[in-house]
């Protein structure tokens, strides 16, 4: 005699693939309204998105799990008293036990997540008893072999790993565009590869191994995808002590390089002995030696990185081995990298200021941040979403309001076919200044030649400046107008490292 009825059989199969599918893909909702049939209700949007005016908790998602919670408990009942199953059988109960259990704890595993970041050291679960009595009534039964031989305290590190993830993506990844659901789906395959059954079996040990790139322009969101990647490793549980075995808050090592010397960049990463370089006035640990196997080393904007640091670089990702400066005793790096630019690493490696090799080593894993541009284009209403996503955080309960004045600027005064050359990072600015003014303009007002701060182009029409003086002045002015490196660059149709340069040199000398 069959475990499962006919129709429960289908809706376990369609459980099944619920349960270990992406949830930021479309693929996520087809499978849910496989399983619920004439009773699933069609979501607002074709992919799981946050809304600030919408309630996240979603309605087939707790028809699933009261639909399987009767199908199981049965099963439960009859296994336990010598029901006979087959190997598929025992395969779908498992997954959908698994399922119920995690729906089950999700709300104590977002507040357990929530606890950890008001601690600084690793925090005893008070619900573990809880769960892991619920776990043993699916998975302990008597004279029953379940196919993947689950441990409790495994399968807790996994759903505490997934609340994370799901957290860490869904509420800060904000958007119902096509480009931006990609991303999302890209950040969740990053941390759990595209087979969650095979990470939960294996994978989870190894992916220290594989390398993140994240590519974008300025502004797109670069670093929520790092802190999304670093903030939601693997950390094992320790049902002994009942608590994980590092604390996931201070995981997540992140560096500024284009913000840094060279010479700064290895004492921070690499670390340092005394006396190795003038200044270095005692021993010093780098961020490759402090961060341990749950770990992560974020690098921002390595397209900035010297040629030399770079070779140092690809010695770690080879063979996870370095030095500090001043030492020859040889280290190594436990944890996970990251590494982020807005630079053209193609255009950046023709040009013989990126190693080939350096970049084939890190894009194991690539993912490619898109411009808000290109976001409202594919999904025009975002731009209410994102309005109020910031205006949420900055305005808290009149947060409601603020984005309504905010949104009603934008149309009166920059119209909705703006390009947001900033991206998020200048949407945000723009938000803030409607709080602050009441009015945001995205560049600078223009000054009359008078002003001082433009008296060059009076020297100019006197003949007073050289070529190369003329060049400085002009590229500070379209910068201050443009607001970024890569717009001015663009314009002008100059390397981005040229403008840099001229822009810097005229600010240093105050001219």
């Amino acid at each position: 005699m069959s475990l499962f009825k006919s129709a429960d059989l289908k809706f376990l199969e369609a459980l099944s693939r619920v349960a270990y599918a992406n949830p930021f893909l479309p693929e996520r909702i087809e499978f849910e309204k496989a399983a619920l049939g004439t009773e699933f209700q069609p979501e607002q949007t074709g992919v799981w998105s946050r809304r600030e005016d919408v309630d996240a908790i979603r309605a087939n998602v707790e028809r699933l799990a009261s639909r399987g919670k009767d199908i199981i408990d049965r099963a439960n009942n009859s296994l336990a008293n010598g029901a006979e199953a087959t190997a598929n059988e025992l395969l779908l109960y498992e997954d959908a036990a698994l399922y119920l259990l995690y729906d089950q704890f999700r709300e104590e595993l977002q507040q357990a997540s929530q606890k950890a970041l008001q601690k600084t050291s690793p925090t005893k679960i008070a619900f573990w008893p809880k769960f892991k009595s619920a776990f043993d009534h699916y998975f302990a039964i008597p004279k029953v072999e379940l196919p993947s031989n689950c441990q409790a305290e495994h399968i807790f590190a996994c759903f505490f790993q997934i609340r994370r993830a799901f957290h860490h993506i869904f509420d800060y990844i904000v958007g119902q565009s096509t480009p931006t659901a990609n991303l999302r789906a890209a950040v969740w395959q990053s941390i759990f590869t595209h087979d969650l059954r095979r990470y939960q079996r294996s994978l989870y040990q190894q992916m220290n191994d594989m390398t993140t790139l994240i590519c974008g322009p300025s502004g797109t969101g670069k670093e929520l995808v790092a802190r999304a990647v670093g903030l939601s490793r693997y950390i094992p549980f320790d049902q002994q002590k009942q608590t994980f075995a590092s604390d996931f808050t201070g995981s997540l090592h992140s560096l500024n390089l284009s913000a840094m010397s060279p010479t700064l960049i290895e004492s921070d990463l690499f670390g340092h002995s005394k006396g190795s370089f003038t200044g270095a006035t005692s021993n010093r640990v780098g961020w490759l030696e402090l961060c341990d196997p749950n770990g992560t080393v974020f690098l921002d904007e390595i397209g900035e990185l010297d040629p030399t640091i770079q070779v140092k670089l690809l010695r770690v990702v080879q063979t996870r081995a370095f030095s500090r400066l001043g030492e020859t005793e040889p280290r190594t790096f436990q944890g996970k990298l990251i590494a982020a630019t807005n630079r053209d690493l193609a255009e950046e490696m023709q040009a013989g200021r990126f190693r080939e090799d350096l970049y084939y080593r890190l894009c194991s894993d690539l993912i490619t941040t898109t411009s808000l541009r290109e976001q409202l284009a594919s999904s025009p209403d975002d731009l209410h979403n994102l309005v109020l996503f910031v205006a949420t955080r900055i305005a808290g309960e009149d947060a409601l309001q603020l984005a309504t004045e905010v949104e009603q600027w934008i149309t009166n005064h920059l119209g909705l076919n703006y390009h947001w050359p900033g991206n998020i990072r200048e949407l945000e600015q723009c938000v803030r200044n409607c709080l602050i003014r009441g009015e945001y303009h995205p560049r600078p007002k223009k000054q009359s030649p008078t002003d001082p701060t433009l008296r060059w182009l009076q020297q100019a029409e006197s003949k007073d400046l050289s070529a190369d003086e003329l060049l400085n002045h002009y590229c500070r002015w379209v910068y201050a107008e443009l607001g970024t490196y890569e717009a001015t660059a663009e314009r002008l149709g100059l390397d981005r490292r040229t403008v840099k340069k001229r822009v810097t040199e005229i600010a240093d000398t105050g001219n």
